[in-house]
C-alpha cells in the first residue's frame, strides 16, 4: 500500500504546524513507532522552515508527503533563488540558526537536494519505517510490515 498527499501552501509559519500534525497523526495512525514520527515530523518542520527562512520570492511552496510499508518520504520543494548545500558550513551548537540541514541528515535516512541557480531547490528526505505489533498498517497492507519487538 501506498499513500501519498501533495499539498501547495502559501509561505507562511502556520503551515509548519498544520504540516507537522497532518504527517505525525498520518504516521500514528497507521501505527509507526514514535520515535520515527517524531523523527519524520521534525525533518519536515526543518525542511518548511528553511523555506520561510530562505526564500524571498514566490507566495507559495509544495510538499509531497509519502509512505508505504518500508518508508516514510517527504519532498518540500521552494521557488528560490536555489543554493549549493555543499557549500553549507556545520553550524555550531551554540549558533542560533543553521543547524537545520544538520539535523535533517542526523533524523532521517536519506537527505538529498536538487537545486538549481534561479528555480527553487527540493529537499528529499527518507525514513525506514518501523511499525507497533499490531498496527493498522499489518491490516491494511498486502505486503509484511517490519514491526518493533514487543
Amino acid at each position: 500500500m501506498q499513500v501519498t498527499v501533495h499539498l501547495e501552501l502559501p509561505r507562511d509559519a502556520q503551515t509548519i504546524p498544520v504540516l507537522r500534525r497532518l504527517c505525525g497523526r498520518s504516521l500514528e495512525v497507521l501505527g509507526a513507532k514514535p520515535d520515527i514520527i517524531d523523527d519524520v515530523a521534525l525533518a519536515l518542520t526543518e525542511a518548511c522552515a528553511n523555506v520561510l527562512h530562505h526564500v524571498e520570492d514566490g507566495g507559495s511552496f509544495e510538499v509531497i508527503v509519502g509512505l508505504d510499508e518500508q518508508h516514510a518520504f517527504v519532498d518540500v520543494t521552494d521557488r528560490g533563488e536555489g543554493f549549493d548545500p555543499e557549500e553549507i558550513t556545520a553550524a555550531s551548537p551554540d549558533d542560533e540558526s543553521g543547524r537545520g540541514l544538520h539535523l535533517m541528515r542526523q533524523l532521517m535516512d536519506s537527505v538529498h537536494f536538487d537545486s538549481a541557480s534561479g528555480s527553487g531547490t527540493t529537499v528529499h528526505l527518507e525514513k525506514q519505517l518501523v511499525w507497533q505489533p499490531g498496527a493498522p498498517m499489518e491490516q491494511l497492507s498486502s505486503e509484511p510490515v517490519p514491526t518493533a519487538p514487543s
